[in-house]
């Protein structure tokens, strides 16, 4: 293999839950220039075949799918569906959470299982379909979208958040550790704050957003195409011997807090 070809993804389909959001989307977007087709999947089935036709528009094959991937069965049937239509999955990314705000002894049990539900359970019942995919091939890419919130804690209403966020990193970790014999890597990617999504509204707080650049060292809250990168290099085959790993896409603040 060439140089050249250690990040591009030609031939190869990525299914991509979430991604009609704002990272989702941006990824989504980058994986296809790299070459990929993609399947986006989500609640929202209409937002995720308008963001396929856009994909479809650029030359790649796309499809968009409606599923609440915290059901199993739900789950099962949407990865069948992309591995019938395009024949394979080759790339995984979990790029799906939520953030309800509220302080810990207030926090309702009902909150506390959707946030679960949604950024943990679902990470692991989409991995175990694709899972199933993978390994007759032996040759897979799954990668999670965790946050620097699952290293740290913060002072406001996160117990749901950070909670799912650290058993997310553990998923990764104990997938990667199962399904290396199946050459399936798993990682994860740990974001700090973002323009984009749910993050926007703490960012327009004046004075949330001051506290903030002071704790991330590069003087910034991160865009979306700076997760590109990273995605792209734990889809491809520049990743092959890395597995397992957090990579903290976080302007520094995890190397000083």
């Amino acid at each position: 293999m060439g140089y050249e070809e250690l990040f591009r993804l030609d031939g190869q389909t990525a299914l991509i839950i979430g991604g009609y959001g704002g990272i989702g989307t941006e990824l989504s977007k980058g994986l296809a220039h790299y070459g990929a087709n993609i399947a986006v999947a989500g609640r929202d089935g209409r937002k995720a075949e308008v963001l396929a036709q856009a994909i479809r528009g650029s030359g790649r094959q796309a499809l968009g799918l409606q599923a609440d991937v915290t059901a199993g069965d739900q789950v099962r049937q949407m990865v069948q569906e992309v591995a019938s239509h395009f024949g394979q999955i080759d790339i995984l990314i979990n790029c799906q959470g939520i953030q309800i705000d509220t302080p810990a002894e207030q926090y309702r049990e009902e909150d506390f299982d959707r946030v679960l539900g949604v950024n943990l359970k679902s990470a692991f019942l989409t991995s175990q379909a694709v899972g199933k995919v993978m390994i007759p091939r032996k040759k897979g890419k799954i990668i999670n979208i965790s946050s620097v919130r699952s290293l740290l804690g913060i002072r406001s209403g996160y117990i749901g958040y950070c909670t799912s966020k650290g058993g997310l990193n553990m998923l990764t970790k104990q997938l990667a550790s199962e399904w290396a014999k199946y050459r399936i890597n798993v990682n994860a990617i740990a974001p700090t704050f973002f323009r984009a999504g749910q993050a926007t509204a703490y960012i327009t707080n004046k004075q949330f957003y001051e506290t903030l650049l002071n704790r991330i060292p590069l003087g910034r809250v991160g865009e979306t195409i700076d997760l590109v990168g990273a995605a792209v290099f734990f889809s491809s085959p520049a990743s092959d011997f890395i597995t397992g790993q957090i990579l903290f896409v976080d302007g520094g603040v995890t190397a000083c807090q």
